[in-house]
């Protein structure tokens, strides 16, 4: 059976890296599977949830929090701005998150839609944490 190589890479360090059946990772298009022999790509990351597959069943389950994925026939690489194990993740953490980043969008310049495009990615990706962390 081949595998993919992936690798999962956070600005604090190497999160996590080894062959996988599959991986599903969060595009900003949708949920993404790569599979060995992808075709090469590179995607911008949303808030959510990265699935490794073994046997046809999740393996392993990771939040991120935006990034981008590099994609090669042979490799995933996932260079996320954020990536915590979902079973390390708490739900009360990620409320808190949600809130600040809804405090952010209400005092943001309506005018100023970058701003907000950048605030609603920050509820997105909060909202995106909370469900991680209810389903972990």
């Amino acid at each position: 059976m081949d595998n993919t190589n992936l690798e999962i890479v956070s600005p604090e360090r190497l999160l996590l890296s080894r062959p996988v059946q599959m991986v599903v990772i969060p595009a900003w298009e949708g949920e993404m599977g790569v599979l060995p022999g992808h075709a090469p790509a590179i995607v911008m990351l949303r808030g959510g949830t990265v699935r490794l597959y073994e046997a046809g069943q999740v393996t392993d389950r990771l939040y991120v929090a935006g990034g981008f994925a590099e994609i090669t026939p042979e490799r995933c690489t996932v260079l996320a701005n954020e990536a915590i194990p979902v079973s390390e993740l708490s739900r009360a953490e990620a409320e808190e998150r949600l809130q600040q980043a809804q405090a952010a969008y209400d005092a943001a310049d309506r005018l100023d839609i970058a701003a907000l495009d950048a605030a609603m990615a920050r509820i997105q990706s909060a909202r995106a944490m909370v469900e991680a962390a209810e389903a972990g």
